[in-house]
């Protein structure tokens, strides 16, 4: 993101100079819609279509759709790489969106068809240290390689990392991927699709675009037509499940109490992490004029102590039961330092970055054994409706806590210092609020 504000940053000098400052306050503005455009293209296209990537793994076979996911986000880097100029890019990210959205889902429910108990937790773990050290590498070497203008390319290595990797990752998968079995396959429900996509659709757009925009009257149309657009999705699905046919979400899932539950808890604990990683950029830069690569420095911790979740609890032999309660008091102890840190006239530094680590280890617990708990509590036939919906929750979860959360701050932000105790007092009550779901599914 930072990325296409500095290739547009000559633009904006060129027009500065030549034009004067309402030019270069107009060619800003163009810079500003452009990282939002970039940055909402591959989100909308990741959330709307996580269930129906999920729902496409089944249909037709886990290995093949991840194969054809990391296909096309691997060409869709290549585009991005290369891109001419911005709506080319934002095509790109869209695409390159869909096609994460096809690979994702395939990971858990890959997981849920060739593990069970602890070997779930196990894999599960591998699964988040993978996360940990795509997120702290990302964070590290992004602003390095921007910085480094490798012969004057700018931010497109940001992009083009990624080709090598995907080929590497495509002729492993071929390899080591276990074969799709045979058999009859689901069909995909495309009412249901169509239906399901126009919900997240009319709730992702304007939670990730209204806030910034002070939530005009669209924001609140589009939030107000999600409701009879879900109510149409249950039609629909109630009617396939009447005719025998097979849903885009088998209606058990979501009757299930505990998928309900560790769904309530995963949303409140992975809603408040995407919130922070947005409020404390804007406190860290905004507030006490940091840089970026401080801002995302700031977050390391976090990120390398949710990967030490993963190995540490198969190692586990007692209270393996009550991890999911655990991990979300840690995870609320952890914004209660912080927010002690700021009430004791603290601002920023190693120790700041210490007591995140303590928020990402309560994390790195819940959200292993939340999804353990989750996917264990239903069959293997279920797996694709549970990845898909577990995957769309904290998406979800995550563009209302940035829009909450980003609004709360903006709107004290002329003492950053209290705008982010008052943010982080809602992190804890929020938080609060996943332990008790937590406790209640793991009765």
């Amino acid at each position: 993101m930072s990325a296409v504000v500095e290739s547009r940053g000559d633009l904006v000098e060129d027009g500065f100079r030549d034009h004067g400052a309402l030019a270069a306050d107009v060619l800003w503005v163009d810079a500003e819609d452009a990282v939002q455009a970039d940055l909402a293209g591959y989100v909308v296209a990741f959330a709307v279509l996580l269930i129906t990537g999920a729902r496409l793994g089944s249909s037709l076979g886990y290995r093949r759709t991840f194969l054809l996911g990391l296909t096309v986000f691997t060409a869709a880097s290549l585009a991005c790489g290369l891109a001419p100029g911005t709506a080319t890019l934002v095509v790109a990210r869209f695409i390159q969106g869909a096609g994460a959205a096809l690979i994702v889902p395939q990971v858990l429910s890959g997981i849920q068809m060739h593990f069970e108990g602890r070997d779930r937790l196990k894999a599960l773990g591998y699964f988040s240290i993978a996360l940990s050290g795509g997120a702290v590498a990302g964070q590290l070497l992004g602003g390095v390689i921007i910085a480094a203008d490798l012969f004057g390319t700018g931010w497109r290595p940001i992009f083009l990392v990624n080709v090598p990797i995907g080929i590497v990752l495509a002729v492993a998968g071929r390899r080591l991927l276990p074969a799709d079995p045979p058999g009859h396959r689901d069909r995909l429900d495309l009412g249901g699709v169509l239906a399901l996509s126009t919900t997240v659709l009319l709730v992702i757009v304007p939670l990730l675009l209204g806030s910034e925009r002070g939530w005009p009257t669209w924001s609140w149309l589009c939030l107000l037509l999600s409701v009879p657009a879900l109510a149409l999705f249950e039609y629909g699905e109630r009617r396939a499940a009447s005719r025998g046919s097979r849903p885009l979400i088998a209606r058990p899932v979501l009757g299930n109490p505990s998928v309900r539950l560790g769904l309530l808890a995963h949303g409140c604990t992975s809603g408040t992490y995407f919130a922070l990683l947005f409020v404390l950029a804007l406190y860290l830069q905004g507030g006490l004029h940091k840089g970026p690569a401080y801002s995302g420095f700031a977050m390391v911790v976090w990120v390398a102590t949710f990967g030490l979740a993963g190995p540490i609890l198969p190692r586990l032999r007692r209270g393996v039961r009550w991890m999911p309660v655990i991990g979300c008091l840690v995870l609320a102890v952890g914004y209660v330092a912080v927010l002690a840190y700021l009430l004791l006239d603290g601002t920023a530094g190693p120790l700041l970055f210490a007591l995140l680590g303590i928020g990402g280890l309560g994390l790195g617990i819940t959200s292993n054994t939340l999804i353990g708990a989750v996917t264990s509590s239903m069959s293997s036939q279920y797996a694709a409706d549970l990845s898909g919906v577990v995957a769309t929750n904290a998406q979800l979860s995550g563009a209302l806590g940035v829009a909450i959360a980003g609004s709360t701050y903006a709107a004290l932000a002329v003492d950053p210092s209290r705008a982010l105790e008052v943010v982080l007092a809602g992190f804890i009550v929020l938080t609060l609020i996943g332990a008790h779901a937590a406790h209640r599914l793991v009765r």
